[in-house]
């Protein structure tokens, strides 16, 4: 039996991707979780410590002039945002975990909307 046939487009390019960790097991409650994400990706003094906020930092990975990161990524290039021990915090802290990911899918759509490319992917991962 002869397996599936791909096709890929001729215009396919390879993009860079910035890799990024967070370690959700340190993730106690919102202000760990701020505190996280603030350090990681050197959101600016002003940032507001919630979702819309974190929203805002993250759809300008690739504006640097805008000051809302200190962590960039080259225009269409993107940030895999990699979520480390995700099941621990799936079952203590469901709201944040459910978050994560809608708020990432958010960042993406509202590029989109405005014509640009999508900035950011997650992955999780259990383990060492």
């Amino acid at each position: 039996m002869a397996g599936p046939i791909i096709v890929v487009p001729e215009s396919l390019e390879v993009c860079k991707v910035v890799h990024i960790k967070i370690d959700a097991s340190r993730n106690q409650d919102w202000a760990s979780f701020h505190d996280s994400f603030a350090s990681t990706f050197g959101f600016p003094d002003f940032y507001g410590r919630n979702m819309d906020a974190w929203i805002d930092c993250m759809t300008s990975l690739d504006q640097p002039d805008e000051g809302m990161t200190t962590v960039h990524v080259g225009m269409g290039e993107i940030l895999v945002l990699e979520l480390l021990n995700p099941t621990n915090l799936e079952r203590r802290r469901r709201d944040m975990y459910d978050a994560i990911i809608s708020c990432c899918a958010f960042v993406n759509h509202r590029r989109i909307d405005v014509g640009e490319a999508p900035i950011i992917a997650h992955s999780f991962r259990d383990g060492p």
